[in-house]
Parts: structure tokens; sequence; C-alpha cells
């Protein structure tokens, strides 16, 4: 089983004591995102969960964590989005210089292949243009090459409340051709999340952000696991189980898609409590809890060349 913690939220930047607290407890409860009384309980241990994956704008506040959760039994790597908007676009955020010393500050510490680097979603404005995240992309390259395995990018998909539209064809074009560029400079491998637009032509490949191949290196076995189906076609991360909840990020980037309005994300954190089993609040009593299994993906099945002796 792995651990999405969480593409719904910043566990890591606003909840990293709730988070360890629930692996100490051994379960978390999950509310559906459309009906708040109807929740799934997931119990966590070292022997169910294979891996955790960190999505964050600051992983910072989870340093003073991560031996213990280590300690524990539990396996993890982060997905860091580290961009080059200013306040106007995120507006609660540290500068781009904090965030990358933090980066390769943890990249010291874990590895390098523990940390990812999320260069996403890039969208366009008069102030920031094609030529303006070149630039800074470069600069931060320069910054980061040596403390990461990979970074990648994708391009902002416009929703009902988004303010910003999609980019047009030529437009990803031109980008992905300069980005491709100075990757390949630097030697970082630079892979695309959930796009729909083939830019192997540029050196940028697509990749699983939740990555059965990168988890089995860090946790030293195989897993059986299949295409996450909850998430969108393009999508190519294993199945996981997200543990977050909706409208609870105070960030404020304009951008997100799970956030909501940053007054109702406010409220929902000035109602968490890290001791509850739920993310934020606490039980009303008038809640359906329902078990989900949990179980290791670990693939027991042994191939001809897994067999000891069997070596060529």
């Amino acid at each position: 089983m792995i651990i999405s913690a969480s593409r719904r939220t910043d566990i890591p930047a606003l909840y990293p004591e709730w988070f360890v607290n629930r692996l100490k407890a051994g379960e978390v409860l999950v509310p559906n995102p459309y009906n708040r009384k109807k929740l799934k309980r997931i119990t966590l241990s070292p022997d169910t969960v294979d891996c955790i994956v960190f999505w964050t704008k600051n992983p910072e506040p989870m340093i003073p964590y991560l031996r213990e959760i280590r300690d524990m039994g539990y396996d993890y790597y982060f997905q860091v989005t580290i961009t080059d908007y200013e306040e106007d676009i995120e507006r609660n955020l540290r500068c781009t210089a904090e965030s990358m010393a933090t980066f390769i500050l943890m990249s010291e510490k874990l590895g390098r292949e523990r940390m990812d680097w999320r260069f996403d979603p890039i969208l366009l404005t008069d102030k920031y243009s094609i030529s303006y995240h070149l630039e800074h992309f470069e600069q931060m390259c320069g910054w980061l090459h040596d403390a990461t395995t990979r970074c990648i990018i994708s391009f902002v998909d416009s929703y009902k409340e988004c303010p910003y539209r999609e980019l047009r064809e030529e437009e990803v074009a031109e980008l992905a051709k300069g980005l491709g560029k100075i990757a390949r400079k630097y030697q970082l491998p630079l892979y695309t999340c959930a796009e729909k637009a083939h830019l192997d032509r540029f050196g940028i490949s697509h990749c699983a952000c939740i990555d059965k191949e990168k988890i089995r290196r860090l946790v030293g076995y195989k897993l059986d696991l299949k295409k996450d189906a909850g998430q969108r076609k393009e999508c190519r991360c294993v199945e996981s189980i997200d543990i977050g909840t909706y409208h609870t990020c105070i960030h404020g980037c304009r951008y997100c898609y799970a956030s909501g309005t940053l007054e109702n994300a406010k409220n929902k954190y000035e109602q968490h409590d890290p001791d509850s089993p739920v993310l934020t609040g606490r039980l009303r009593g008038d809640e359906e809890i329902t078990d989900q299994m949990a179980v290791s993906s670990r693939d027991i099945q042994l191939s001809l060349f897994d067999m000891p002796g069997m070596g060529y």
C-alpha cells in the first residue's frame, strides 16, 4: 500500500504533527470529499505501508519528524514543488531561494533519490512569459540539479474557477524546447506529469510521480501495483491511498484546484487538532466509518532471475 500525503493538501507544511500522531495511532480516518459523514478508516503500519509519498511546497516543518518516521519503520520520498512565481500567484509561501535552500539541505540528509523537484504548473501571463520561465528555470537548475534525480513539469489546466488559460500547442512546444535544452545542460532528467503532449523530441518524457520502479529501488523489493484508476487518463501514477482533505491548504496559490477559497481553507485550518483522527475538526458522532482493506503491495512471486544461484 502506498500512502499519498497528499494531492489534496500540504500535509508536510501544515499538518506534520498530526501525520506523525496518525502513524503512532496506527490508523487515520479520511472523509469522503463529497460527504463528511462517510469516512474510511485506513490502517497504518510498517507491515502494510510500503512507502509514503509526500507532496509539498514547504517540507521544512516535517524535518524534525523524519528520523522518528524512519525509526517506526516507514519509507518515504518527497515531491517538492518549487516554482518561479511571486506573491501575486503564490500568496503564503516562502521565497524561491529559501525553498531551494531547504531542498538542498534535505537532499544532503536523505539522498537525491528521495527528493523530486516539481516545476509546475507552468502558466503564462504578461509578467510570467516564456522567456521569464526559461531564465528562472536555468537559475534554479544551477542550484538544484545535483540535489535531485529528476525534475517534473506540467502545464496549467483550466477549470471552472481557474483564472489562467491553458497554453496553446505552440507555446507548449516553445517552452518544452527551452526547458529541455536547459535540463540537458545540467544533465537533469526532465519529465511531464499527466500531460497529453508528447515532448520526447525535446528530451522530455512522461513519468509517474507515484512511481513503482522508484519505490522499488527505495524499499528494496518488487511491488504488485496497477495504474491508479482514480486519476486522469494521462496520469501514470500507480494506485495509492490519499489521506488528505480538500480545502485545507492555506498557501493561497491562485492556480490550485484543491484549496477552494482561502477564507474557507483558513477556517478549516483553525479547526485542526493534531490529536484528532481526522485532519480538521473532530468526530461529531453521526459519521459512518468503513474499514478500507490495507495490505502490503509486496510482490511475493519470484521470477527465475530472482532466485539465488540462477544468475548467468
